[in-house]
């Protein structure tokens, strides 16, 4: 599988690209993009063989689940089992943003894309390219780390496609990302738990959090 190369502007990512992209989603293959979290892998939860995919460009553990990305609250709503409130004080306070929330997911998330755990991680991200492709699909999108399992995430285009050459199908190159990626945290118990700390650090996490 050969591995193409599309630059686009991570502020104001083009119609053509943005559209390429999409297309190539449509048809289970795998994109990587630049976001407000480093360099991510996009595809369609929706695909099983595309799932299958992720898991396999990644050398990831199938007993981890890939996280999704989404547009907005409402489409959040629709992936999930019940959404505690803690669900909406977080993201409220921290979406769009680095922040990745854990919560149950609805029936109509593949067992696949959650591990088996029933578990599913949720963020909105400030990404315009990001957004773009998921205004385009009507959908949400898995969004994990563009890199092998184990080793640091891209921070350039570049750099993931001498990573993930034959790993994956698409690369949009907007340039160098910033940050530290993601902060991760579970709700799905009664007591939060941080499971990744990034962008947002558990200090102000417990600071927002207390008393909820």
């Amino acid at each position: 599988m050969a591995t193409d190369l599309v630059e686009i502007d991570q502020d104001q990512p083009s119609v053509e690209a943005v559209e390429r992209a999409a297309i190539a989603l449509r048809r289970g293959e795998i994109v990587a993009i630049p976001t407000d979290s480093l360099y991510t892998l996009v595809a369609d939860p929706f695909n099983l063989h595309a799932v299958g995919r992720v898991f396999a460009a990644k050398g990831r553990e199938p007993h981890r689940s890939l996280p999704l990305l989404v547009s907005d609250f409402l489409m959040a709503e629709d992936l999930v089992k019940e959404l505690p409130a803690r669900f909406y004080l977080l993201a409220r306070r921290f979406w769009p943003g680095p922040l990745t929330i854990i919560v149950p997911a609805s029936a109509k998330i593949p067992l696949k894309v959650t591990g088996n755990t029933g578990r599913l991680g949720l963020r909105q991200s400030r990404s315009r390219v990001a957004q773009a492709l998921i205004d385009w699909l009507g959908q949400p999108l898995i969004a994990t780390s563009a890199n092998v399992s184990g080793q640091p995430t891209c921070r350039t285009g570049i750099e993931v496609f001498g990573t993930m050459d034959g790993r994956v199908d698409l690369v949009l190159d907007g340039g160098a990302c910033v940050g530290q990626g993601s902060t991760t945290i579970d709700i799905t118990e009664p007591y939060w738990r941080l499971v990744r700390e990034g962008s947002i650090p558990e200090k102000e996490l417990a600071e927002f959090l207390k008393g909820t």
